[in-house]
């Protein structure tokens, strides 16, 4: 029995010791993990006064600075998300912020009326104090620290909540093996994003998203934010004239040419608005040439027109970033353009600046927030020329536009053009139809213009080469009839087509007349536009019929 003794001991510690290591690996199993994660890993923030950004229960790539108790974003981070008014002059070092009718500037790096330092320019990036951003933008947030993050809400939609009914912890993942992010205490409230099987994923008040097991929520519900309303946002008045608008370009090219006045508008009809080509960007200061004049400005009144002053940038070689991009330049033009305006007598300025450059986006938009102001105050009708909207020319602003501009036009042409390496229509319908259903979802119908061409095409095709001139309707019909060619209806383009081949040259012709353009015209009052305008006058002299078309779409 002695000799037993010591064997049953020893089996008895072996049953004990696979008991216990049984007995722990299930305890391993099936109990919960202590480890908590580093938070500066979870927010993905390296230190150095760098933010998180959880905005509307998402955590974001984009990152904010921690500066003298302030959180600070960069301007393309409040764009985005926030306020895309602020308007940053990296020239000059302003910030600026423009409402209907006022420029607010501050310096960079200085501080403002309210004790702090609205926006800092580091590494050539502006920064904005979310504090300043909030004077002029509805949304709310809560600034924390160790580590430092953001609380961002602009949303104010219905969420589901619950409340925590014990102690627990909120985890990185669903399991009881996941890494800790924060301990969480009953009572506390959470935002429940998404209800599994055993597990939510939730928000916490203070930014952690992470998951939380069913069994410890309670009191599920359905809760509707309260919206943050501390700004009231401006409205931005407009000049909208009774009617429709029917404008008319007058191409003006010195100051002896406004003697033409009365010979372009001979056999016009239905007409309401001419616009003259006086103002041409001249400088990179802010300078322009005028050529205007009061009388042509009293005639066209005497017919019942208003003038409405074109201003481009190409007549003389200028560089428009250049202008566009320093504030002062912007001022020093945007003054004299209105006070030369006024000084004429004009009812508006027309703004055609061309090939802005996509790095001028910004410029351009903010030049035509500053030139609104004074338009505004003084009752002048501001316009604003665009190509076709495509994807290239989007920096544009259309939307912008149609906000502080009183009308918003499309050049609805030039859909082949003189540079162009394939013959086409200068204005097919669908490229028209295209420009305008595109336009709408920016602008409200009722500011948009589409300008339609009076000119015509004539395409050569030498031995693959090709090459075209414009022309006006009786010179593009004239040149048909000495060809002894007839045109004929294209469905597909809404224009009267002919193509000859004569020797070598084989030519093409779209031809635009009353019947293309009253095609143009069902398909601008298929979207309820505010009116036409073209391109341009004295191109359909002999053909009064054009403006028979023209008027029934402004009367119709």
């Amino acid at each position: 029995m002695r000799k037993r003794i010591p064997i049953i001991v020893a089996a008895v510690l072996i049953v004990l010791i696979v008991g216990i290591s049984m007995g722990l690996k299930l305890l391993e199993r099936f109990s919960y993990s202590k480890e908590h994660m580093d938070l500066n890993t979870y927010f993905e923030v390296t230190g150095g006064g760098e933010v998180a950004l959880i905005l509307d229960n998402e955590k974001m790539t984009e990152k904010g600075k921690l500066r003298e108790g302030r959180c600070y974003l960069d301007l393309d981070t409040v764009h985005a998300y926030f306020n895309d008014r602020f308007y940053a002059d990296y020239r000059e070092g302003l910030l600026l912020y423009t409402t209907p009718d006022a420029i607010i500037r501050i310096t960079a790096g200085e501080a403002g009326e309210d004790g702090y330092v609205p926006g800092f320019l580091e590494d050539g990036v502006m920064y904005v104090a979310l504090d300043y951003v909030k004077k002029y933008t509805n949304f709310g947030y809560e600034l924390y620290t160790d580590p430092n993050r953001v609380v961002l809400t602009t949303r104010w939609d219905e969420h589901q909540a619950a409340d925590i009914k014990k102690n627990t912890a909120v985890r990185l993942q669903g399991g009881i093996k996941s890494d800790i992010l924060r301990e969480i205490s009953a009572g506390d409230k959470v935002i429940v994003l998404e209800e599994m099987e055993k597990w939510s994923r939730v928000a916490t008040q203070d930014g952690f998203l992470g998951y939380v097991e069913n069994k410890r929520l309670t009191n599920m519900r359905s809760e509707m934010l309260i919206p943050v309303t501390d700004y009231e946002e401006p409205v931005y008045t407009s000049i909208h004239r009774e009617g429709k608008i029917s404008l008319g370009w007058h191409q003006v090219t010195s100051e002896a040419a406004n003697s033409t006045l009365e010979s372009v508008l001979n056999g016009v009809s239905g007409m309401n608005v001419i616009s003259p080509t006086w103002f041409f960007l001249s400088d990179n200061e802010g300078g322009f040439v005028s050529i205007g004049s009061r009388d042509y400005v009293e005639k066209a009144h005497a017919r019942g027109l208003e003038v409405w002053i074109l201003v481009d940038n190409f007549t003389y070689d200028v560089d428009t970033r250049e202008i566009l991009a320093y504030t002062s330049k912007r001022a020093k033009l945007i003054e004299g353009l209105v006070a030369e305006a006024l000084a004429l007598g004009a009812d508006g300025i027309n703004v055609d600046l061309e090939q802005i450059p996509g790095n001028a986006g910004e410029d351009y938009v903010e030049f035509l927030r500053e030139l609104s102001i004074p338009c505004r105050a003084n009752g002048l009708v501001l316009s604003v020329d665009n190509y076709v909207p495509k994807e290239y020319n989007a920096h544009y602003g259309w939307k912008e536009q149609g906000v502080v501009a009183d009308y918003v036009i499309i050049m609805g042409y030039d859909e082949h053009y003189g540079g162009s390496q394939v013959a086409g229509s200068v204005a097919s319908i669908g490229y028209v139809e295209e420009g305008i259903s595109t336009m709408v979802q920016f602008v409200p119908p009722e500011k948009v213009i589409n300008a339609v061409p009076f000119y015509t095409r004539i395409w050569e095709t030498v031995n693959g080469e090709v090459s075209s001139q414009a022309v006006g309707m009786t010179a593009a019909a004239g040149f048909l009839a000495g060809q002894g060619v007839q045109a004929a209806w294209d469905e597909g383009t809404c224009q009267n087509y002919a193509e000859v081949q004569d020797g070598d040259s084989f030519y093409q012709v779209w031809l635009e007349d009353a019947q293309s353009l009253e095609a143009k015209m069902g398909i601008m009052r298929k979207y309820e536009i505010g009116g036409v305008a073209a391109w341009k006058l004295g191109y359909e002299s002999g053909h009064p019929e054009i403006w028979g078309v023209l008027t029934g779409f402004v009367t119709g």
